[in-house]
């Protein structure tokens, strides 16, 4: 079964309630989702390996750590995903970037897939798979199927706020992802949308309605 890691760091939580108001504008709510990724980047890297290796300082001859073998990649769902992409790359300025196009039908709330484009090499990369919304579960089970389809094998899913039918379907359809959450609500209302959660991100992100 899948880890599931609730963010518990006071800096992601309150940057939360703060996009969680109403009020906060279009301007502030893209920053601070920025900073709430970057911060929770900082935390699902947690657990990355390391290897040895040897390096001339200044002074003499050491040996450091640095990244064992794959490198990184960020593929965030359209368009809400676009907003927490500039915040990992503070992070991880390597890593390479994919994109994935999914909408939800209004009257289905199944997802609808419109493009998908990824680096070349994803499949020896550890992907990031980042939507600041995990609903149903939809859109983020459809965009982990097709990063597996592609032969991407190492993929984890990132979410700002989740509902526990989006978790629950996550890891009934994709067991062996990882899943890293700034905070779990407490459901999902009749029109699909997460209570109290924060209304539609990228309306929100995008200043649309």
């Amino acid at each position: 079964m899948s880890k599931v890691k609730v963010m518990d760091h006071p800096l992601i939580q309150h940057k939360i309630g703060v996009i969680r108001r109403k009020d906060t504008c279009s301007k502030d709510f893209r920053t601070i989702i920025s900073e709430i990724a970057m911060l929770m980047c900082y935390e699902a890297t947690r657990e990355l390996k390391l290897t040895d290796i040897e390096i001339e300082t200044p002074i003499c001859t050491a040996t450091v750590k640095e990244l064992q073998g794959k490198k990184l990649a960020v593929v965030p769902i359209l368009r809400a995903g676009l907003g927490m992409v500039d915040g990992m790359l503070s992070i991880i300025p390597s890593a390479k970037i994919g994109h994935i196009g999914l909408y939800r039908d209004p009257k289905t709330l199944e997802p609808v897939e419109y493009y998908c484009k990824l680096p070349a090499d994803s499949e020896e990369r550890e992907v990031f798979v980042v939507d600041p919304m995990l609903a149903t579960g939809g859109s983020a089970t459809a965009a982990i199927q097709m990063l597996k389809d592609k032969g991407v094998k190492h993929i984890h899913f990132m979410c700002i706020i989740a509902a526990p039918e989006g978790v629950k379907k996550m890891q009934e359809c994709h067991p062996d992802v990882d899943m890293y959450i700034g905070a779990l609500d407490e459901q999902l209302n009749s029109h699909g949308y997460i209570v109290p959660g924060l209304g539609d991100a990228g309306d929100r992100i995008f200043g649309t309605k």
